[in-house]
């Protein structure tokens, strides 16, 4: 088992995104949620609501060196020089990070960073044709790695404002399957981008993993999560909606769980929706933990309960009761994994 594999994970913690534009209200509650290790993660919260360059692309175009990206109608798009939207995607972060600063003094234990992982972000930002940088293999190195460089940059710096915190890095890649199935439509719409290799998807993957020296999780909300090619890439966890598995995928969290791979379970609504019993959102969990034969007394230590996926379209309150939600459903796996 890899030192990765061994990092001491919080049992709970948020995908990313935060309803609003108030950065220190996000921050607020994600440290007041996430207060101590034993209640779980707390993360560096994105606040989309804010308009272009707090999306999850615009914000991580932001972290690029030596590549900028510009706002056009129909995207992002790879520019010539710095203009006012990377300025702002800059801006904003700056805030964010201020904010963390501010609520987490003094805290000791894993704090989770975001970025959009090379594949999701070639696929989303447009070369100067208006076509996606996907369709240019010397575009998607040139991509992987300045984010390579932005995001060694970007993680010293959080090291920085909270010297106390044990980085994880979560790389977001939501495209990812599609770019493996050839499934990313060309500018026109009419065709499709052809199907990356994955042995250059996993290449990629694993060079940027190396960029951290602590763990990295990787975050999927769309189906058919590929769970195997991401732990031969490195990746010390795996960020999913649980409520899209299938029967197809259990034998590849099987052997995932049984590697050392930490599962991020998505399994509390990310909208707006009546919270029940916290014991009834990781049920599912447990049956799947029965189904492999794996052993009940590993299912705490091996998942991380999250909401399904980002909450920036969730009323401030919900957002709120769904990461304490997340708390109280992870100490339910705890005292009772059967």
């Amino acid at each position: 088992m890899s030192e990765k594999s061994k990092f001491s994970w919080g049992p709970a913690t948020g995908v990313g995104s935060m309803p609003g534009g108030d950065a220190r209200e996000a921050a607020r509650t994600v440290a007041g949620t996430f207060e101590t290790p034993e209640q779980g993660m707390p993360f560096l919260p994105e606040l989309p609501a804010r308009g272009p360059g707090a999306d999850m692309i615009g914000r991580t175009a932001g972290l690029l060196v030596d590549v900028y990206a510009r706002v056009e109608p129909s995207g992002w798009r790879i520019g010539d020089r710095p203009g006012m939207d990377t300025r702002r995607a800059r801006s904003w972060l700056g805030e964010d990070l201020d904010a963390l600063e501010e609520f987490t003094q003094g805290y000791r234990g894993p704090l989770k960073v975001q970025a959009v992982g090379p594949w999701t972000l070639a696929a989303a930002l447009e070369r100067r044709n208006g076509e996606s940088a996907l369709g240019d293999a010397g575009a998607c190195r040139d991509l992987a790695g300045s984010l390579a460089e932005g995001l060694a940059e970007h993680l010293a710096e959080v090291r920085r404002r909270v010297p106390g915190a044990e980085v994880v890095l979560q790389l977001d890649e939501p495209s990812l399957t599609a770019v493996l199935r050839g499934q990313i439509k060309t500018a026109s719409g009419y065709r499709t981008h052809r199907a990356v290799d994955r042995q250059t998807v996993e290449s990629a993957l694993r060079d940027l993993v190396a960029v951290h020296d602590g763990p990295v999780v990787v975050h999927s909300c769309a189906p058919d999560v590929p769970f195997a090619l991401l732990r031969r890439a490195g990746a010390a966890g795996v960020s999913f909606d649980a409520s899209l598995l299938t029967e197809r995928d259990e034998e590849t969290i099987g052997e995932a769980v049984e590697a050392g791979t930490q599962l991020f379970a998505g399994v509390v609504p990310s909208a707006d929706a009546a919270l029940s019993d916290p014991a009834s959102n990781v049920s599912g969990v447990r049956t799947l933990w029965r189904r492999l034969g794996l052993a009940p007394g590993s299912l705490a230590g091996s998942v991380v309960v999250t909401p399904s996926c980002g909450l920036a379209g969730a009323s401030p309150a919900y957002a709120r009761a769904a990461l304490a939600h997340c708390v109280r459903a992870a100490r339910s796996l705890a005292d009772n994994p059967e």
